[in-house]
This record gives C-alpha cells, sequence and structure tokens, in this order.
C-alpha cells in the first residue's frame, strides 16, 4: 500500500515536475519537498490543499490512495479550467466520437 509521501511524489513525477518547481509553488524550501517525498517529514493540511491543486488530485486521494470523484465530475472540472479554444475543440471531438459509433452500429 503506498503512503502519502508515495502518492505525492508518484503525482509530481508523472507531471515532470521537479522539486524546486513545487517547492516554489507550494511554498515551502526544496529540502521540505525532499523530507515530505521521503516521510520524515509531515504535511500540514495548508500545504495538502497546495498538493492537491498543483497535482489536480482530491485530498482524499492522496491521503487514502483511492478517487471518491466519479470521471464525469473530474472531467467537468478540468474542463472548466482550460480555455474557450480548447473546450471547443474538446466539443468537437466528443461529437466526432459520437458519430463514429452512430455508424458502427
Amino acid at each position: 500500500m503506498n503512503t502519502l509521501y508515495e502518492r505525492l511524489r508518484e503525482a509530481r513525477k508523472s507531471l515532470h515536475l521537479s522539486q524546486e518547481y513545487v517547492s516554489k509553488t507550494i511554498g515551502v524550501t526544496r529540502t521540505a519537498i525532499v523530507e515530505i517525498e521521503s516521510g520524515k517529514r509531515k504535511v500540514s493540511t495548508d500545504e495538502l490543499a497546495k498538493f492537491s491543486s498543483l497535482y489536480q488530485i482530491s485530498v482524499d486521494e492522496l491521503m487514502n490512495g483511492k478517487s471518491t470523484e466519479m470521471p464525469v465530475q473530474m472531467f467537468a472540472r478540468s474542463f472548466g479550467e482550460l480555455d474557450e479554444s480548447d473546450q471547443k475543440e474538446i466539443l468537437n471531438l466528443i461529437e466526432f466520437k459520437k458519430r463514429m459509433k452512430e455508424h458502427l452500429i
């Protein structure tokens, strides 16, 4: 079972973020990130919220290793963060996929 510090490290690496970048974004030292990711330092509630926002992973998923969000909710939250042009592109792709399925059925 992965621990919180392992999930934080894996999330950072999966996004290809440096410890330096994360430390500046979160507002702690790079040493603090190293200590957190190695399990030598506890994470404050405020820091956990910042990790969650930066990594786009719910606090529950970071803490427990499982998401309680449904894929549709995750999509809607991420979709709302895109600019209008990107949203239109995704909507066009969704429409295209629907039409493809209609023709295959």
